[in-house]
C-alpha cells in the first residue's frame, strides 16, 4: 500500500473509533506481527491489560502519528476483508465447544483442544463460511499458574468481560438476550458474550446473573474446575444452550458440530425440538442425526466423560419427563449396553449415537477410535488437525515468504506451489532462525530476571499439557548422558501446566524444575510459568526443535508441533499423532518405531535410548552444520506447510462432513 492510501485512510476514518471497531474483531490475531504492533503502542500497558487492545485503546490518551501509520496497511486489509462475499452454498454450521483459544487475552482455553477450536473458527472465517460457535465464558478462565518452591500452585484472575473483544448480545428490545436452561427442578438463565472474527460469531454464555442460585452461577466461574456436578452441569448449558441460543438468535442451522463429547447434549435439545414440532420419536431422533456430526479428540478411555444415574436424573430427570420420556431414556443413549443398567452415560457415546458422521483427528487416532468403539458398531473417519497458517507464523517468515514465495496467502494447500519452498536460500532461512531464536532467548531472559540461554545454541522446545503419558521429564532419565549433550551446546526450553487436580502430572512439572536447578543443567534448562498462547508463538517460532515424545498411540494429533514446522522447525517426536502422517526421514526425525507396547516401562526405556541417539548422532551435527540445517527448515516447509493448516482441515470438514448429509 503507498503512503498516499495510508495518508487518505489516516485523514478519512475517525481513526480512534476504527482502531476500537479493529480491537474487538478478533481477526486480527490470525494475522502475523500485528501482537507486535498493538504492543508497540504501549508495551507497559500492553503487558498490564493481558494483551487486550480493547482495554488498551480505552487508557491510551494518544496515538502517535508514526504507530497510526503503520497500522493504516491492517486497516484497510481488515476493511477489505470484511467486505468479501461469503462463500456461496455454503451450509450453516453451529460448532460447540467447550473451550476456544483464539488469544491469550480470552483466556478461555487450557489447551490443545481449546488452541485448535481456535484456528479452526478463524480459517472458517478466512474462507467466509456460514460459521457460529458457541461456548462458555469463565470469568476465571482455566488457571494461572504459579511456580513456587518447585511446586505448581494455581491462582484465579477475575476477567471482565468489558475489558476483552466481547459484547453482549442483545434482544430486540435492545436488552441483554437471555435464555433459560434445564437445571434440575428449575431453569438456569443464560445471557451471551459475543465475539467477532470478520463475518464469523461466537457465542459465550455465561449463567452468572443474580436470578441463578449459586452453584448455577458457579457453572460459569472456571472451566474444568469443580466436581462431577459442576461438569455435568456445564455440559447442557453448552449442549442444550447452544442449541436454544440459536433458536433465541432465530438462526437456522443446518449442520451442528460437536468438538468433543462434552457438547453431546445438544442432541437432546434437537431431538426434543424435533419432537415439538410434531415429528414421532422415531422420525425426530432420525431427523437430529442428520443436523449433527461429531469429532473426537481423545484415545485415552479416562477424557471421555462419563455420567452415573444419580447426576443424570437429578438434573435432566425433570426435563426427560417432560417430554414424556420414560425414564432411563437419556442414560440408555449414552451407555454402550443399554441393557447394561450398571454402566453410565458416556458423552462419547451420546454423541457418537446423535450423529450422520464421526471422525478422529490423524489417521492413526482414527484407527485407534475405531478399535475403542468397534463393538457398538460406529463408523468413524478422520479429519487431520492443522494450525493457523498465520496465527502461528513468525513474522520473519512472513516477510520472507513476501520476497520468496509472493501469493502464499492464496496458496495454503497447494503442495505444488510450497514445493518451491525447498529453494528457499540458506543464508535467509538461517537469518530468520536466528532472529527467531534471539527473540525467544531474549523473552525467557526477561521472565526470569537473568542473563540465562545461549542465543546461538541448538534449541529444543517442549511445551504441552503436562499429563503423564506425554512423559514431560523422559529426557532426564540418563542425567549424565543429558549433561554431556548439553555441554555441547544444547538447551531446553519447557513450558506447560497439570491440571489442578493432577497430582501425577504436577509431580512431574516438580522434577522437572528440580533437574532445571541441578548445577549439571541451571541456565540451560528453563520452565517458564503460566505458559500461554503468547508464549506458545515465541517457542513453536524459536525453537530450533520441537520435543514430543507421548507413550504411542495416546497422542490423537498434537498440533504444536505443527506450528512450529510451518516456521521452519523441524520436530523430534514418537510417532504418533499427526506425525507418521508428515514425518518422510528429511523433516525431522523419529523417536522409537511404531511398535505397540504392553509394558511401558520397557516402551519408556526404549523410546529414550533412541532419543538420545537421534540428539546425539543425527540432531547436534545436523545443526552444527547450517547449510545442511537450511535444507531441513526448506524441506519442512514444503512438506507440512500446504497439508497441517486450518484451511486445508476446514475445507475437509466442509466437503467431507458439513456438505454430506
Amino acid at each position: 500500500m503507498s503512503h498516499h492510501i495510508e495518508t487518505n485512510l489516516i485523514h478519512v476514518y475517525p481513526m480512534r473509533e476504527q482502531l476500537t471497531e479493529l480491537a474487538y474483531d478478533l481477526w486480527w490475531s490470525g494475522i502475523p506481527g500485528v501482537n507486535a504492533l498493538w504492543r508497540d503502542l504501549d508495551p507497559t500497558l500492553w503487558d498490564a491489560l493481558n494483551h487486550s487492545p480493547v482495554a488498551m485503546l480505552r487508557e491510551v490518551e494518544t496515538i502517535p502519528d508514526a504507530w497510526l501509520e503503520r497500522a493504516a496497511p491492517l486497516l484497510a486489509r481488515w476493511e477489505a476483508v470484511r467486505a468479501a462475499p461469503p462463500m456461496p452454498d455454503c451450509p450453516t454450521i453451529t460448532y460447540l465447544c467447550m473451550e476456544f483459544g483464539i488469544h491469550e487475552s480470552l483466556p478461555i482455553y487450557s489447551g490443545g483442544l481449546g488452541i485448535l477450536a481456535g484456528d479452526h473458527i478463524r480459517s472458517a472465517a478466512d474462507l467466509g463460511l456460514d460459521f457460529a460457535g458457541v461456548g462458555l465464558f469463565y470469568r476465571e478462565g482455566y488457571f494461572f499458574q504459579v511456580l513456587h518452591e518447585g511446586q505448581q500452585s494455581s491462582a484465579y484472575p477475575l476477567r471482565s468481560p468489558t475489558d476483552l473483544a466481547l459484547r453482549p448480545v442483545l434482544d430486540d428490545a435492545g436488552q441483554p438476550l437471555q435464555i433459560t436452561i434445564p437445571y434440575g427442578s428449575e431453569d438456569m438463565v443464560a445471557r451471551a458474550w459475543e465475539a467477532r472474527l470478520a463475518g464469523v460469531r461466537l457465542y459465550l454464555l455465561d449463567t452468572n446473573l443474580p436470578e441463578n442460585s449459586e452453584e448455577v452461577r458457579d457453572l460459569t466461574r472456571r472451566l474444568y474446575g469443580g466436581d462431577s456436578r459442576t461438569r455435568i452441569g456445564q455440559e447442557i448449558l453448552l449442549g442444550i444452550g447452544g442449541v436454544r441460543l440459536m433458536n433465541a438468535l432465530g438462526r437456522e442451522t443446518d449442520v451442528f458440530h460437536m468438538n468433543e463429547g462434552h457438547a453431546a447434549f445438544s442432541v437432546l435439545e434437537l431431538w426434543a425440538d424435533s419432537m415439538r414440532d410434531g415429528l414421532s420419536r422415531q422420525a425426530a431422533w432420525d431427523a437430529t442425526e442428520q443436523k449433527c456430526v461429531f469429532t473426537t479428540h481423545t484415545p485415552v478411555p479416562a477424557g471421555h466423560d462419563r455420567f452415573w444415574w444419580e447426576s443424570v436424573n437429578d438434573l435432566l430427570g425433570p426435563y426427560r419427563d417432560s417430554l414424556e420420556l420414560r425414564e432411563g431414556t437419556f442414560m440408555d443413549l449414552g451407555r454402550e449396553d443399554p441393557t447394561d443398567l450398571s454402566t453410565p452415560l458416556s458423552m462419547t457415546v451420546l454423541a457418537l449415537r446423535g450423529s450422520r458422521a464421526a471422525n478422529g483427528v490423524s489417521e492413526l487416532h482414527g484407527e485407534v477410535s475405531r478399535g475403542m468403539f468397534e463393538e457398538l458398531g460406529f463408523q468413524i473417519d478422520h479429519i487431520t488437525n492443522g494450525v493457523h497458517p498465520g496465527a502461528w507464523l513468525a513474522p520473519e517468515m512472513e516477510a520472507l515468504f513476501d520476497d520468496r514465495l509472493p501469493g502464499w496467502r492464496a496458496q495454503h494447500s497447494d503442495l505444488t506451489f510450497w514445493s518451491n519452498a525447498e529453494s528457499l536460500p540458506a543464508k535467509t532461512l538461517l537469518a530468520a532462525r536466528r532472529a527467531m531464536r534471539g527473540r525467544l532467548v531474549e523473552e525467557v531472559r526477561k521472565r526470569v530476571g537473568r542473563d540465562v540461554l545461549d542465543p546461538d545454541a541448538l534449541t529444543i522446545g517442549f511445551a504441552r499439557r503436562f499429563a503423564p503419558y506425554k512423559r514431560g521429564d523422559l529426557i532426564f532419565t540418563d542425567p549424565d548422558r543429558l549433561a554431556a549433550l548439553l555441554d555441547q551446546g544444547v538447551q531446553i526450553v519447557y513450558g506447560g501446566k497439570a491440571h489442578p487436580n493432577d497430582t501425577a502430572g504436577q509431580a512431574i512439572i516438580a522434577r522437572v524444575l528440580r533437574w532445571a536447578r541441578d548445577p549439571r543443567f541451571r541456565d540451560r534448562v528453563i520452565l517458564i510459568p503460566n505458559y500461554e498462547a503468547d508464549f506458545g508463538r515465541l517457542m513453536t517460532q524459536g525453537c530450533d526443535v520441537w520435543l514430543n515424545n507421548p507413550r504411542r498411540p495416546r497422542e490423537a494429533s498434537g498440533t504444536s508441533g505443527q506450528k512450529a514446522a510451518l516456521n521452519g522447525n523441524p520436530n523430534c517426536s514418537v510417532l504418533d499423532g499427526w506425525w507418521p502422517e508428515a514425518f518422510d526421514g528429511r523433516n525431522g526425525w523419529a523417536i522409537g518405531t511404531t511398535r505397540d507396547w504392553e509394558d511401558t516401562e520397557a516402551q519408556d526405556a526404549a523410546d529414550i535410548e533412541s532419543l538420545y541417539s537421534v540428539l546425539t548422532s543425527e540432531i547436534l551435527p545436523a545443526f552444527q552444520q547450517p547449510d545442511r540445517w537450511a535444507k531441513i527448515m526448506a524441506h519442512t516447509i514444503a512438506t507440512c506447510m500446504p497439508v497441517f493448516n486450518t484451511h486445508r482441515m476446514v475445507m475437509d470438514y466442509l466437503t467431507g462432513m458439513y456438505r454430506a448429509g
